[in-house]
């Protein structure tokens, strides 16, 4: 099975200016986390945009749905910002892409500064889409979530597991691709 990863920026991969103190976007850390991880699978990088989640807007939700769109492999692991990560889901879920197993995954603190739980989420988001039924889903924190039963906690900085809506989808008619 080949897996294609589709890096769009977020906390993930961003680095960190001494003299300024400020964060910002080099390149992705995504091959190296995966030699760090001794990853054997069969895979392939792509990155769509490196943004802040935050900056993260339709025309951007648009062109990540077609990458998952268009790509041959039927499972795929976007790394996202954590902030919009629930939202751009929603736009992948409403795109109604059959047949293919899509995980979003991310990190709380930036894989450059070594405390990072980005190589645990990658790592878990490569085992999950192997194995989870076709669907979008998002895996942070060890635990795997469908796209529209889980919220990030601001307050303790994890995602958490919410019932999902009454009556189907959640942001039902806003994504139209």
């Amino acid at each position: 099975m080949r897996i294609r990863i589709l890096v769009t920026g977020g906390t993930f991969d961003k680095e960190y200016d001494e003299l300024t103190g400020r964060l910002y976007f080099l390149e992705t850390h995504v091959p190296e986390m995966l030699r760090r991880g001794r990853a054997r699978l069969d895979l392939e990088i792509e990155t769509v945009m490196m943004i802040d989640s935050l900056d993260m807007n339709d025309e951007g939700r648009a062109r990540i749905v077609q990458q998952c769109r268009d790509t041959v492999e039927h499972a795929v692991i976007v790394t996202h910002g954590t902030d919009t990560m629930v939202e751009t889901a929603a736009a992948l879920a409403q795109a109604r892409l059959s047949g293919k197993t899509i995980v979003l995954t991310g990190a709380m603190v930036p894989y450059a500064f070594g405390s990072s739980d980005g190589l645990f989420n990658l790592g878990s988001a490569l085992s999950f889409v192997q194995v989870l039924p076709s669907g979008v889903y998002i895996a942070m924190n060890g635990q795997h979530f469908p796209w529209n039963a889980c919220r990030k906690n601001r307050q303790t900085g994890v995602f958490e597991r919410t019932n999902p809506p009454e009556g189907g989808d959640r942001g039902k008619d806003k994504y139209e691709f």
